[in-house]
């Protein structure tokens, strides 16, 4: 056939007798002139102009200027191509119909669409180089190709063309979208003017762009790439090369950030509090606060919602009329097609959506637009849920900054509270917001589907609609149930890690005792009770899960029934695949919307919380808060007499002159400036209405140091706490002398931001580095911070380093000196610290550093001896002042007070006699550095250690981390899945095969059945077909039954697997870490190990299994409907390999990028939670110190950053479903055109459509499952890198009954030849050492730091590794004993008191073997057996955790009286006296000697003093033993190590 523009089967064609415009064919030939036109323009253009520079340089993004009319543009073009694409097939159609080829019917179509796309292409290039003079180009095309078809419209119109003609429509819309571009076009120039006009607009870029940190650029990219997500390749595929780290996302763009949010949000809620202002009773609506603020993108994000579910209508239509085509071509075969002649080439539209190839490439365009429509709706819902997040976050944080101290002092609003609401009720506010176009979208989908239905197969579907309808309810039901069983679980974990937190803390302890196993079973049987609780959760899952498969097989399993026995017509295979893909897109909805009720009850919730909580008191402002007290201060200053009457009413005004007098200073007039603070009767209540502290009447003298004294409970915390404004003002008034700045406060409790310990000193003023190390050396802070691993770059803080409560109160104290204010609040800075520290303090930083600085200075104190360092003091009682004065006043006015306070202070003087032995600071620093460096084998090799280590990692890193990034975690796969066993693993497989096995057999079934029917439909009789009916049903209904039940099965055996799974490894972790050698937890932090048990192991118990779930069951769903496709129709295979390999990239990029960003999200979100609670505990700090705005400012910095990380996280999942939706696209349209081309018979040409519809659903959540494993297998991981840990040897080469029941019976030991070490590869820390120890003696062993004394009294209990030599205890080696024998034979003591929570008698006697009167004889010994009767329950009384309703000295005893419990001739005490003061450790020693008289005790001495009475002394340095004897004879060595030690120890 030859070709011809004008086709040349018809000889008028050329014929322009009537007028060149008549002829259809010329005007069509006009048609390509305006395109040509483009082309001949732009390309030059495009390749000179532009490809010369932007393939080299990254045209830098802050030129993307957006011309006037950008969207619509975008919008109008698309549009014009999708018109374009009409125009083509119609041409092409008509053109099949011809009997020759008429290029004119499609080659101008086809120009028109490549200039199409060369317009759009070029304009953007036009507007990333800021270039608009050249956009001339494009308005010429648009009037051409405007006036060009218009001419052809008119033609048509003159010819009578009716209006039905597809072709005439086409052209009209052409017309009008040609005129609208136009039109934009014009606007561009009447904006810009950059043509016709004399002076040219100057435009900047957004100031975002201008700003180079900005890197989330889906506001400012054209339309296309914010569709695609094309702008984030970038970052996805250096993802590949590097992490992804906070740099590289950069900044957020200023609407997302929280400041501009919270401003929006700030203004409505407001606009709501106006509205109800005068209706007490109503509050304001947060609800209707965010809809005027965050309104509007939730209704552009439902219209997206909208058009995306009406456009998923199309498939299902498409599919009815792909297979009834398909059925009529291979029906209609026979009858021959008539040929139209050339004058009448017009198709209606009805003829054109008759054509199969059409109804392919519609499909696939509408759900390329579908898709594209609901990523947009979920990118849009996102982006304004964080939005929303961010503003909440910010409104609550200043209202906490605001909230009453009283609020949070009587417990009505609690940090827990607090707390939860950033941490639950923001986020349910933000998940409601993702889930919000869904409430008003379902319904109408599930309209719309029901009447589809209705359309296709009548009464019957209305049956399998409601088979779904009814079990929705269901669902709900689960949903709830869910809910619970995850509640119990969390409160049944939450018992158990707080049970393996105290096993942890005494795991010395324990392996001392040999009581490992008794609190292991205790962790196990809560444990027990957790897995029960996880059971219930398991099944309720797997019954969701169950529901979700089962409901549209028994829905289509009902309609069809139904139809084949009410309809005499049979099934039409066009039917019964768009009733079935139907069903599908109607489950769906039904599934999610249990969901959605849900998260609509919880968010209506959380916000009466919210509202609770913005309306609850705030704290008063007073005059000073607004920084305006001037008025108040002139008022006081025009009667200064007046005032200075009234405050001593009182008193004589003698008085009043004596009190000016000062001792040394000379004496002045109190001019009002030397007042800093003044209150005048001043009434003050902690919000109760009750005044706690009444008729208050102080004045605080400038410049010096006040002293606030009285009674525990009289209200001296709470004078400070008024006169900073913390407390509700009854009556009376605060006066400052001067504005109110800021005033350096040290809190009695002190509180420590989770920052560096510097910045927790400098506390946001600059830094100045002699100012710094004053501060430091007053508080004598310098020798703990040379402990810390990092000196005063440490962290510390909830998340950091654990000090004690005196190095914490002493940074406190060290912020309020450091600050440069001139008033210093100190409330009680001496109750955690002991005598020396309170004295430096006192001398250097008080009365030396602040006095130096002329500051004011109150301080609250109940260390009397300093009173007469105080200028002025105020001395309180029951809340009111009962003295103010110099001290000399109150000894000449108040005799009996004055005597009193010496009383005290002569008792005070004799507790420090006392106290100066046992020195509390070397003891805090001897903790934190025991914390730091276990063990002084550890301080040795730490630097060795380290540096190695450094090294080999970096070696490492960088080789393996590209390769690991990208490896899916297999292995570990492997483990988990083993962990559950292999016969579930089996069953879980062999089930999951099986069920999707079945599912296709359904489909397979229903195509054959409906095929069959339309065959036999001629030719058979009536029996016959009743019997096929019935045959046909029967196996269909056995099928689908089938189906249902493997449901069921397969979800419970994947979460049966994931259970025990998680038994078997938390059981295996827990012995393995029981089991452990000491050196493990000394090397281990123990946040570390319990971070497996809290976190890791809840990811292995409650997310794995249904991840794997959904991962199975994705992948098995696209295996199976590739395969179906493919079988029937073998040519699909060939197109799938381009799709295949676009797939494996997709994942592959994907999953490391988006590992990456959820790191980032977690990681960035506990800052922010810290941020919170630190701030709610330190309130009256941060007001006081006036830094309200500085926190503020971080708490915006940290919401921003945790809200980019999850923009992106949630811009990277868009970006895959977004690609993977379009290769499901693609999918659909090869398989559908394959199987028109190849395709067997109708009923699997529907088949192949349904199937390669549902893989679009599947792909995304196949690569989405695959992320979120790779993630929560690190889980496992690490669970698995403990697993491999050495355990102690505890078999011996003793047999247990071979070892005496009472041995050791003499408590003889011979220690011959003694070498240890900590390790096989460590330096040994004793070397050679011998001695022989008598029964019964009492042997002390002491030395320097770090010579081995604790590593000896391991050694007995085989703690440490003895590569050397022996320990033979009444001629039994103990190498050769089981662990568990020495050790529960052999009593100690450690230096710290360890106690358990749970009874007295159970921490005496775990293993429960002892009588109570021997229980109590212990406890008589250890002089605690009053103390215990006096307590509820005697025996029975509890203990907290960590023993910490004991004091200190108590809890000693108490492990004194544990160590009598076990009758064990053998006792050591490993410096068992260092943290107990003196009455505590006489009790002791007098203990030691008499109730133990018999056995032998060995010392470890912390104080030489203790061991001078000792039958033999061991002194050991660095290792070796250098001298023994008894220390009588020691002392006369002058020049031996024991007579040194000895004298500096006094």
């Amino acid at each position: 056939m030859r070709l011809a523009f004008c086709g040349n089967d018809n000889a008028s064609a050329y014929n322009i007798s009537a007028g060149v415009l008549r002829n259809v064919c010329f005007v069509d030939a006009l048609n390509l002139v305006p395109h040509v036109f483009l082309l001949f323009i732009t390309f030059p253009i495009l390749f000179i102009g532009w490809g010369s520079q932007s393939s080299k340089v990254q045209i830098h993004h802050n030129t993307w200027l957006h011309f006037p009319g950008h969207n619509l543009r975008w919008i109008l073009t698309f549009t014009l191509l999708f018109v374009h694409v009409c125009e083509i097939a119609e041409g092409i159609v008509s053109d099949t119909q011809m009997k020759s080829r008429h290029l004119h019917l499609f080659l101008p179509a086809i120009m028109g669409f490549v200039a199409a796309t060369v317009s759009i292409v070029y304009y953007h290039n036009i507007e990333t180089s800021n270039f608009p003079k050249l956009l001339l180009a494009l308005f010429l095309y648009w009037i051409m190709a405007f006036v060009t078809k218009t001419i052809k419209l008119v033609r048509y119109c003159q010819d009578g063309v009716p209006f039905s003609q597809l072709r005439f429509c086409i052209t009209g819309i052409m017309v009008i979208l040609y005129g609208l571009l136009m039109a934009v076009e014009i606007n561009v120039i009447r904006v810009r003017r950059y043509v016709f006009f004399m002076n040219p607009q100057k435009v900047k870029p957004p100031e975002d762009l201008q700003d180079l940190g900005v890197r989330f650029l889906q506001p400012f990219v054209n339309l296309l790439s914010k569709a695609t997500y094309w702008w984030m390749n970038t970052l996805i595929i250096s993802a590949h090369k590097k992490p992804v780290d906070l740099k590289a996302i950069g900044k957020l763009p200023i609407a997302m950030r929280a400041l501009t949010n919270y401003v929006c949000l700030k203004e409505a809620y407001e606009e709501q509090k106006k509205k109800v202002a005068d209706q007490p009773n109503r509050s304001p609506s947060i609800w209707l606060a965010m809809y005027s603020a965050f309104g509007r993108p939730i209704l552009l994000s439902s219209t997206f919602r909208y058009l995306a579910d009406l456009l998923g209508f199309a498939g299902p239509l498409c599919i009815s009329g792909i297979v009834q085509g398909f059925q009529n071509t291979t029906n209609n075969t026979n009858i021959t097609e008539k040929v139209k002649d050339s004058s009448n080439s017009y198709l209606s539209s009805e003829e054109f959506l008759r054509n199969v190839y059409v109804l392919a490439v519609l499909l696939f365009l509408a759900l390329i637009l579908q898709r594209t429509f609901l990523q947009a709706s979920y990118y849009v819902t996102t982006e304004t849920g964080i939005n929303l997040r961010g503003a909440l976050l910010a409104m609550i944080y200043n209202k906490i900054l605001r909230l009453s101290t009283s609020n949070l002092s009587m417990g009505e609003m609690t940090l827990g509270q607090i707390n939860n609401l950033v941490a639950i009720e923001t986020n349910q506010l933000m998940w409601f917001l993702f889930l919000c176009p869904n409430l008003w979208a379902m319904p109408v989908q599930i309209i719309m589907g029901v009447i589809l239905l209705y359309n296709l197969l009548g009464v019957s579907a209305l049956v399998g609609a409601a088979v779904i309808v009814l079990l929705a309810p269901i669902q709900y039901f689960i949903a709830t149930k869910l809910a619970e069983a995850q509640k119990s679980t969390l409160d049944y974990s939450t018992e158990r890690l707080k049970k393996t937190n105290e096993i942890l803390k005494g795991i010395k302890l324990l392996k001392l005792y040999a009581w490992e196993h008794i609190f292991c079973t205790s962790v196990e049987e809560t444990r027990m009770k957790e897995l029960t609780s996880l059971k219930t959760f398991a099944l309720h899952t797997s019954l969701s899960i169950f529901m979700n498969a089962a409901i549209p097989i028994a829905a289509v399993l009902a309609t069809f029934v139904t139809y084949a026995y009410t309809t005499d017509k049979p099934l039409q295979p066009a039917q019964a695949f768009a009733s079935l893909s139907l069903f599908h897109i109607l489950v769906t909805p039904l599934f999610l919307l249990s969901t959605v009720v849900r998260f609509a009850v919880k968010a209506i919730v959380s916000v009466q919380k919210l509202n609770e909580f913005l309306l609850s008191d705030e704290i008063g402002d007073d005059s000073w808060r607004g920084g305006d007290s001037s008025v108040a201060y002139e008022s006081c200053k025009k009667h200064t007499g007046l005032h200075t009457k009234a405050i001593n009413r009182r008193q004589p005004l003698r008085y009043q002159l004596e009190s000016y007098e000062q001792p040394r200073k000379p004496t002045r007039p109190v001019e009002i400036d030397d007042i800093a603070i003044k209150v005048t009767n001043g009434y003050f209540s902690w919000g109760s209405g009750l005044a706690t502290l009444s008729n208050i009447n102080i004045r605080i003298p400038t410049g010096q140091m006040t002293m606030i004294v009285g009674q525990v409970g009289c209200g001296k915390s709470s004078l400070l706490l008024a006169i900073l404004g913390e407390m509700q003002t009854l009556e009376g008034k605060v006066h400052w002398s001067k504005n109110r700045y800021s005033v350096a406060y040290a809190a009695q409790k002190p509180w420590l931001l989770n920052a560096t310990v510097e910045e927790n000193i400098i506390f946001g003023s600059p830094f100045n580095k002699q100012r710094y190390k004053a501060v430091t050396d007053a508080c004598s802070l310098q020798p703990d911070i040379d402990l810390l691993p990092f000196g005063d770059q440490t962290e510390i803080g909830e998340r950091g380093i654990n000090l004690s409560g005196g190095q914490r109160q002493r940074i406190c104290v060290a912020r309020a000196l450091y600050q440069n204010t001139n008033i210093v609040f100190l409330d009680d800075p001496f109750s955690a610290l002991d005598i020396h520290l309170s004295d430096h303090l006192m001398q250097e930083g008080i009365l030396k550093f602040l006095q130096e600085d002329k500051r004011t200075l109150v301080l609250v104190t109940h260390k009397l001896q300093y009173l007469p360092h105080a200028d002025w003091i105020i001395a309180m009682k029951d809340g009111m002042v009962l003295r103010e004065g110099t001290l000399k006043d109150i000894q000449n006015k108040d005799v009996e007070l004055y005597e009193h306070w010496k009383t005290l202070m002569n008792r005070q003087d004799q507790e420090l006699e006392k106290d100066m032995e046992a020195d509390q600071t070397t003891l805090e620093r001897k903790t934190l550095r025991r914390a730091m460096y276990p063990r002084e084998s550890k301080s040795q090799l730490e630097d060795e250690d380290e540096e190695e280590e450094e090294e080999e990692d970096e070696d490492d890193n960088m080789s393996t981390v590209l390769r690991l990034r990208t490896k899916m975690p297999w292995k570990t796969c492997w483990r988990y899945l083993t962990s559950g066993g292999f016969f579930l693993l089996f069953l879980m497989i062999f089930s999951k095969l099986l069920k999707h096995s079945v599912i296709v057999a359904i489909d397979y079934w229903l195509a054959t059945w409906t095929s069959m029917d339309n065959v036999n439909d001629v030719r058979s009789t009536d029996d016959v077909k009743s019997t096929n009916k019935t045959y046909h049903v029967a196996v269909f209904s056995i099928l689908s039954g089938a189906g249902i039940v493997l449901c069921l099965i397969t979800s419970l055996t994947v979460e049966w697997m994931g259970l025990t799974a998680a038994k078997n490894l938390h059981h295996n972790l827990l012995n393995k870490i029981i089991l452990g050698p000491i050196r493990f937890f000394d090397m281990t932090p123990l946040g570390l190990i319990l971070n497996r048990f809290s976190a890791d192991t809840n990811i292995i118990d409650q997310h794995i299994p249904p991840t794997l779930e959904s991962l199975t069951r994705s992948t098995l769903l696209c295996l199976s409907a590739i395969g179906m496709i493919s079988y029937a129709t073998p040519w699909f295979l060939v197109a799938l390999v381009p799709l295949g390999i676009a797939f494996y990239f997709i994942q592959k990029y994907f999953r490391v990028a988006s590992k990456d960003l959820q790191e980032l999200d977690d990681s960035t979100q506990l800052p922010l939670l810290c941020h919170f609670s630190e701030t709610a505990e330190g309130l009256t700090t941060i007001r006081a110190f006036r830094h309200e705005a500085r926190f503020k400012q971080r708490m915006l910095e940290l919401t921003d950053t945790n809200n980019i990380a999850y923009l992106f996280l949630s811009a990277a999942n868009r970006w895959l479903e977004v690609r993977t939706d379009y290769l499901g696209a693609c999918i659909v349209l090869t398989a559908a055109v394959t199987s028109i081309t190849e395709g067997p018979h109708s009923g699997f040409v529907g088949l192949g459509l349904l199937y390669a519809l549902t893989i679009t659903n599947y792909l995304n959540w196949v690569v989405r499952n695959l992320a979120d494993l790779e993630v929560q297998m690190g889980a496992v991981k690490k669970v698995h890198s403990f697993l491999n840990m050495e355990s102690e040897n505890y078999d011996g080469y003793l047999d247990p009954s071979q070892v005496p029941k009472d041995w050791p019976q003499e408590g003889e030991i011979k220690i011959e030849n003694l070498c240890v070490r900590y390790e096989n590869n460590l330096k040994p820390v004793l070397k050679h050492v011998k001695a022989y120890i008598k029964p019964g003696q009492k042997v002390g062993i002491c030395g320097r730091t770090g010579s081995g004394k604790s590593s000896l009294s391991l050694a007995f209990f085989r703690m440490v590794d003895i590569f050397d030599g022996r320990i033979v205890i009444d001629g039994i080696d103990i190498s050769k004993l089981p662990l568990h024998t020495l050790r529960s034979r052999l009593s100690i003591i450690l230096q710290d008191p360890i106690l358990f929570s749970g009874s007295i008698r159970f921490n005496l006697d775990p293993e429960c073997k002892c009588t109570d009167d021997r229980l109590w004889e212990a406890l008589e010994i250890a002089q605690l057996k009053n103390m215990v009767k006096s307590l509820p329950g005697g025996l029975d009384a509890m203990v907290t955790e960590g023993g910490e309703n004991f004091s200190v000295g108590q809890r000693q005893l108490f492990c004194l009286a544990r160590a009598f419990v076990r009758k064990s001739s053998i006792l050591i005490m490993d410096e068992a006296t260092a943290s107990i003061d003196m009455a505590t450790e006489n009790i002791l020693q007098k203990v030691v000697m008499t109730a133990f008289a018999d056995r032998t005790v060995v010392t470890i001495a912390h104080r030489v003093s203790h061991i001078l009475d000792a039958n033999i002394v061991l002194v050991l340095s660095e290792g070796f033993l250098v001298e023994c004897d008894t220390a009588s004879n020691l002392l006369l060595k002058e020049d031996g190590l024991f007579t040194t030690l000895v004298k500096t120890h006094k």
